[in-house]
């Protein structure tokens, strides 16, 4: 298989034609094994050479149906939004990567983003077609994300944080609460899941899921830095922690009240403050230790 990439480093999606299927040409199987993707959506792709063969020919929509075969397509977005930031490479070597990456970029393909995420740029930057992200931030937040190179490392890097094996360090800006200060540093620990909303997290009586050592780094009231130690991974675990001691943090559209994002008409001006700004473990390939900071910091 020669092609899997197009030019914009965006990975192609592989499906399997049965030998117990017939159908009249590609487009009518198309239609029928991707239901929830409209005829005319098919069409254009066929149209713009969206649908390979293994070897990276692109097909007609009218070609034979070919069973016992794999073949390629690709995503296509009429309108994505563009993200005017750039990611840095801070580390590469032949296990893993390190991005240091903005505020307002996913980290993955997801809704309205296929070229604008980070690891299609990353993949289109480096020509490294294989990786894939080791763990994940919010397209909110900004800082260190890992990705591993050889698929065959992925889930040796992973387990790292399966098994809370890996210390992870954010910086949040947030209300300046001076009762809370009296307390700092604290460990508040919480039971959270998912909300009515699937957006939002909340928080429930019963046995703590999740941990957040809070610690105070500076202060310029109304507002205050802290550095957030994550104790535990759970969705929004830090957005929700801050926001249940009633120090949203600044910029928030989610904590304390949900506010829709406007897709095509982001406010840049106003990103989350929240950086993932450390991130340290023992590499599973040769035992060193490891350990990188993110370049970027939160104006207080």
């Amino acid at each position: 298989m020669s092609t899997q990439v197009n030019s914009e480093g965006v990975s192609a999606s592989r499906v399997y034609l049965p030998a117990d299927q017939t159908h009249l040409n590609l487009l009518a199987f198309f239609v029928a094994q991707f239901p929830h993707i409209s005829e005319v959506e098919w069409i254009d792709r066929f149209h713009e050479g969206l649908v390979l063969d293994q070897e990276g020919h692109a097909l007609n929509a009218s070609d034979a149906y070919m069973p016992n075969t794999h073949l390629l397509y690709f995503r296509r977005l009429a309108r994505e939004p563009e993200i005017p930031f750039e990611e840095q490479i801070l580390y590469q070597d032949e296990h893993i990567l390190v991005a240091d990456k903005p505020h307002f970029l996913p980290v993955t393909p997801s809704g309205l983003y296929l070229h604008q995420t980070l690891l299609n740029r990353l993949k289109k930057k480096t020509g490294i077609q294989t990786l894939s992200p080791i763990h994940r931030i919010d397209r909110d937040t900004a800082g260190l994300v890992i990705f591993s190179v050889n698929p065959s490392e992925r889930a040796q890097y992973q387990n790292l944080f399966r098994d809370r094996a890996v210390k992870k360090v954010y910086e949040a800006i947030a209300p300046y609460s001076e009762e809370l200060e009296k307390q700092l540093p604290i460990t508040y620990q919480s039971r959270i899941q998912e909300s009515e909303h699937f957006l939002q997290m909340q928080e429930i009586e019963g046995e703590p899921n999740s941990d957040t050592l809070i610690e105070l780094i500076a202060t310029n009231r109304p507002w205050a830095k802290y550095r957030l130690t994550p104790g535990s991974g759970k969705k929004h675990q830090l957005r929700c922690h801050l926001n249940s001691l009633n120090i949203p943090m600044k910029h928030d559209q989610i904590y304390p009240i949900l506010t829709p994002y406007q897709e095509y008409d982001l406010d840049f001006s106003k990103p989350l403050q929240l950086l993932a700004k450390e991130i340290g473990f023992i590499d599973p390939m040769d035992g060193s230790k490891r350990a990188f900071n993110s370049l970027q910091d939160l104006v207080l």
